[in-house]
């Protein structure tokens, strides 16, 4: 007989070689660093202009970065903040480098489907990656408990307290405070004072917004990170509401959010759990646009399908039985995105079966689906391995054209991406860019 003591050893067995992978993956001191990039990659990848020009343009300026040559004298390679420090300096046949920013707050993309093993965090990942070659300033929000977002930024350490979770225990306080001051009499409410919840509540409750966020080795991407250990906060949230009936629980994080300054992030990523509970209506309630992934299979069109089904049955219900409430805690209901769309991932164009699914979604979701699927390719498959995304891997450790396709189906899907988020911003903006 087996019971939760043989799952806890079995864990601690899976931790030890969990450390061991991280200690080959990353750096003897199991930090992650970010390499450095190529001119031939910045100038066909990020700036869209031929390797000379920009050659051309750091010999006419000095006092521009200009990257560690190798030995040999043939390439120049770049860290992330000297490209950005050149989006900031240099223009190219007359056109700044720096994308596009829409005056107001950042955008807020949940990457969501409560299917496993559908590319939720490679997605988010990616994407992140991708907009911070790009220009952008992310931060990313890791609701799923297997952390696999949190470990692939480099984090290893992560308590509980720094998690969603505690974004949760310290809105479950302010709210419970905001609610006893809206009575004349306080003890005409019938709910309880932030001081009448429980201890660790409280104590949680005492953090700064800034607390939660943790830098990574990416120099324009935060994280809000997960712990195996914030499985719980399903379970701990169902607690809360039962002590505090008028808590508005799936606003948490968008209230926090909120709290951030509106030029800190330019985009804010959520990678949700496989599940539909506390941790993903908060994100979805968070999100501006809602990004579902989903493999070209049968079962991942069939689970997309209920997932997409019961998320809104969830939404409903929630705009139904908490309206007074929300309408009381500033929360407008029914929520709205202001786009959603469906991403194919692990897709072969040459498998027939793969290209009948893509055909299927089309036809069912139309223009929701987005136009360049995510190929499955060598570097995709290692991206997952050694927990490093394509961006992140350095193509002189494979062939450069494998390395480059994979890089390329990236490409296509965050410019797709790209174009969403700025139709969508660019409405939601109270300004012309910043």
């Amino acid at each position: 007989m087996r019971d939760h003591s043989d799952l806890q050893a079995m864990n601690e067995r899976s931790l030890t070689q969990q450390a061991a992978v991280r200690r080959a993956t990353f750096s003897p001191g199991e930090v992650k660093t970010l390499r450095p990039f190529s001119i031939w990659e910045i100038s066909q990848f990020m700036f869209d202009v031929p390797a000379d020009t920009l050659r051309r343009k750091l010999a006419d300026d000095p006092s521009l970065p200009q990257g560690e040559t190798e030995e040999d004298g043939r390439q120049r390679w770049f860290s992330l903040a000297e490209i950005n420090e050149l989006r900031r300096r240099v223009k190219l046949r007359g056109k700044k480098l720096l994308p596009e920013r829409p005056k107001g707050r950042a955008m807020r993309v949940a990457v969501s489907n409560f299917k496993g093993g559908v590319g939720k965090t490679v997605v988010a990942q990616h994407l992140a990656n991708a907009a911070a070659l790009d220009g952008y300033r992310v931060l990313c929000v890791d609701f799923d408990p297997q952390a696999t977002l949190t470990h692939s930024m480099g984090l290893n350490e992560v308590k509980e307290w720094n998690t969603v979770w505690g974004i949760m225990c310290r809105d479950l306080c302010r709210e419970a405070d905001r609610i006893m001051a809206s009575y004349d009499d306080p003890d005409d409410c019938p709910y309880p004072a932030a001081d009448e919840l429980p201890e660790d509540v409280q104590s949680i409750g005492a953090q700064r917004v800034q607390d939660f966020i943790q830098p990574t080795c990416w120099p324009t991407i935060d994280v809000i990170p997960s712990c195996a250990n914030a499985a719980f906060v399903e379970f701990a949230s169902a607690q809360y509401r039962g002590l505090h009936k008028a808590w508005t629980f799936f606003g948490c994080v968008a209230r926090y959010l909120d709290e951030l300054p509106d030029d800190q992030y330019d985009l804010i990523v959520f990678d949700c759990p496989p599940a539909i509970g506390y941790q993903s209506l908060n994100a979805a309630f968070a999100a501006d646009i809602l990004y579902v992934p989903s493999g070209p299979g049968y079962w991942e069109y069939d689970s997309t399908t209920s997932y997409l089904g019961q998320l809104g049955d969830a939404m409903g219900d929630i705009s139904d039985g908490f309206a007074t409430l929300a309408e009381d805690a500033g929360i407008k209901l029914p929520k709205t995105f202001l786009d959603v769309r469906l991403l194919m991932t692990r897709f072969e164009a040459t498998n027939p079966l793969h290209s009948a699914m893509m055909d299927a979604f089309r036809n069912v979701f139309g223009a929701d689906v987005c136009a360049h699927p995510i190929e499955m390719t060598r570097a995709v498959e290692q991206s997952g391995r050694f927990q490093m995304s394509v961006y992140e891997q350095d193509y002189r450790q494979m062939t450069r054209e494998t390395w480059k396709r994979a890089r390329q189906s990236f490409d296509r899907a965050y410019g797709e991406f790209k174009e969403t988020l700025l139709v969508s911003w660019r409405a939601h903006s109270d300004g012309p860019e910043a």
